[in-house]
């Protein structure tokens, strides 16, 4: 016989539409495709939805750093979730955890724990990279929805398998890099399937950062020792070593745990890109850069570039992308991307979209200062008869968009499609194989720099070719 607090259980779960049970995959477009800027900002500014306690949507974060914190935040922003469980390996932000969301709230260093909970409906899966992969596997495998920080995998080999686990268990995963949830990048990619800057032929990005933690000099917490933190626990996946606690808190200049400038922003910017063009990838990378400033001990560079050739497909043109991460930028940082075509360009900032418009013209001109005058005579009769004078009304060749006040940003709109996508069946805007599509090539790119030459990526398998 059901116990009245199991049949509550079960009456939440069924509410929750199978909740990690949705069939998730890549969407097509977001909400805020084709709306005016008042649509947007009434869509932005949602009226608030109120739920009863059995049919919120409960979360816990599994890993409460700074962007496990950022999202989880984040994810509270959205009607009818609730955080109750908090996971991390250094004991002082389960204590934050239980500051910032309630001192009744579960907290745990064994991720396991929260996976076996029945009140737990998705997890926030923020660890370090080298977690991502098994942490997101495991909750998958027990009914949960995940959403999982940006790059999906430490390695290409696990993002099949964490495609594999997404696609047998028909949990709602969703990656997050939350650009490709932001208006300026869905309108952006409505302009580019208009035509509106003709047949894109080449794309840049920068994402250059002028300060210590914007270089990963992350604060090291004083009590920080082997007792405080779950040092074993951490390694037991990689590389056994002596206590050190940069390598904890500061993982994202270790390859045993993270994955250098490539994998934690470029990741970003390829993620931008492909949901713009419906690319699948490139199929060729270089990258190339250094340790120029920051030479604390870690073994990833603080400057890189990267070139990356993408193939001509049913989506896009062959073209050429260029990115550079540039962590010691004395003009005080930067941040670009821009899509050049062959009737114009798209530039997208933090807050706007602009786009120039310029056509070659018909007449391609004339250059016959060399001729003898009397072929320059000729010539110009010539090229009068070809290229008779018209006129076309003009359009404008500047416009600028901009995002409207009260826009609750990028990471609230990427979330709220997740729990969308948890509810009503949606599909996500970033599933495991769009993630795969992301990251695989900026592992690429690391390959690449360490070994210095240029890789081979085989954007239809999502490989490296042997």
């Amino acid at each position: 016989m059901k116990t009245k607090a199991k049949m509550k259980k079960n009456s939440r779960r069924k509410f929750i539409q199978k909740v990690g049970k949705s069939t998730a995959a890549l969407a097509g477009a977001h909400t805020f495709l084709n709306l005016t800027e008042n649509q947007a900002l009434a869509h932005s500014l949602r009226p608030k939805k109120r739920y009863a306690a059995n049919d919120k949507i409960r979360i816990a974060c599994v890993g409460t750093g700074g962007m496990g914190m950022g999202d989880t935040n984040t994810a509270l922003m959205v009607d009818g979730v609730e955080v109750v469980a908090a996971c991390d390996l250094y004991n002082g932000r389960l204590t934050r955890a239980k500051e910032l969301w309630g001192k009744d709230i579960y907290t745990t260093r064994d991720y396991r724990e929260i996976l076996e909970r029945d009140d737990i409906d998705a997890i926030v899966n923020a660890t370090s990279d080298h977690w991502h992969d098994q942490i997101s596997i495991d909750a998958m495998k027990k009914g949960k929805a995940v959403y999982c920080e940006k790059p999906m995998v430490h390695k290409v080999e696990q993002g099949h398998e964490v495609i594999k686990a997404q696609k047998e268990t028909g949990a709602v995963f969703q990656v997050g890099s939350q650009f490709v949830s932001g208006i300026s990048f869905v309108k952006a990619k409505e302009l580019i399937a208009e035509g509106a800057i003709g047949n894109i032929n080449f794309a840049e990005a920068i994402f250059d950062r002028f300060s210590a933690t914007g270089a990963w000099q992350y604060s090291i917490p004083l009590d920080a020792s082997p007792k405080t933190v779950d040092w074993d626990t951490y390694l037991s996946n990689t590389t056994k070593r002596e206590w050190d606690p940069k390598r904890f808190f500061r993982w994202r200049n270790y390859l045993d745990y993270g994955t250098g400038v490539s994998g934690d922003l470029f990741v970003h910017l390829l993620s931008m890109l492909h949901f713009i063009t419906q690319s699948k990838g490139p199929n060729l990378i270089y990258s190339s850069g250094g340790l120029r400033y920051w030479k604390d001990g870690r073994e990833v560079p603080d400057l890189q570039a990267g070139m990356f050739d993408y193939p001509e497909t049913e989506t896009h043109p062959a073209f050429n992308l260029v990115l550079r991460a540039n962590f010691v930028d004395g003009s005080g940082g930067n941040f670009l991307f821009r899509i050049v075509g062959d009737e114009g360009e798209i530039k997208i900032g933090w807050n706007s979209l602009s786009i120039k418009k310029k056509k070659l013209p018909k007449a391609p001109g004339m250059s016959i200062n060399s001729f003898a005058a009397d072929m320059q005579e000729q010539y110009k009769e010539y090229y009068a008869e070809k290229y008779p004078p018209t006129y076309e009304m003009k359009e404008p060749e500047e416009m600028l968009y901009t995002q409207p006040k009260g826009y609750k940003g990028d990471r609230f709109e990427h979330f709220s499609n997740f729990f969308e996508s948890m509810r009503e069946g949606k599909a996500v805007t970033e599933d495991a194989e769009f993630g795969l599509r992301a990251c695989g090539p900026t592992l690429a790119g690391n390959k690449s720099f360490f070994e210095k030459k240029a890789i081979a990526w085989d954007p239809e398998n999502m490989k490296m070719p042997i």
